[in-house]
């Protein structure tokens, strides 16, 4: 090989190295989309904890039953009602509007909770 061709193949290599670089660089930035925020409220022992929890707009609360009786969280005023939950089992509501939402469990009236969003 002569020198020119010699130093155009070493060349080469490092280019196209770095041009797949750039294009999976650019791929992964242009998919990536800013994560919702979520927030847990762990159902145990006949209580909602936290029992008042604060979120911003557009944040996804999951409530997860680790308790071994069944549970619900219902809200006061109808926005969000869950299915009985066994232990283990979990709801989540997406809350898009500011407010205070007040919640209950239907099995066990006494259990309440808020969700106050900002």
């Amino acid at each position: 090989m002569t020198k020119n061709k010699l130093w155009i193949s070493g060349l080469a290599v490092p280019v196209l190295i770095a041009i797949m670089l750039l294009a999976l660089s650019s791929r992964v930035t242009a998919n990536a989309e800013p994560s919702a925020p979520a927030a847990a409220v762990k159902i145990d022992n006949f209580v909602f904890g936290p029992q008042t929890i604060t979120v911003p707009v557009g944040t996804t609360v999951t409530w997860t039953n680790v308790d071994d009786i069944p549970h619900t969280a219902v809200s006061t005023d109808g926005v969000f009602k869950s299915k009985v939950m066994d232990t283990d089992e979990k709801f989540s509501f997406t809350f898009t509007k500011t407010g205070t939402y007040s919640y209950y469990c239907s099995v066990h009236p006494k259990m309440t909770g808020k969700v106050v969003v900002q």
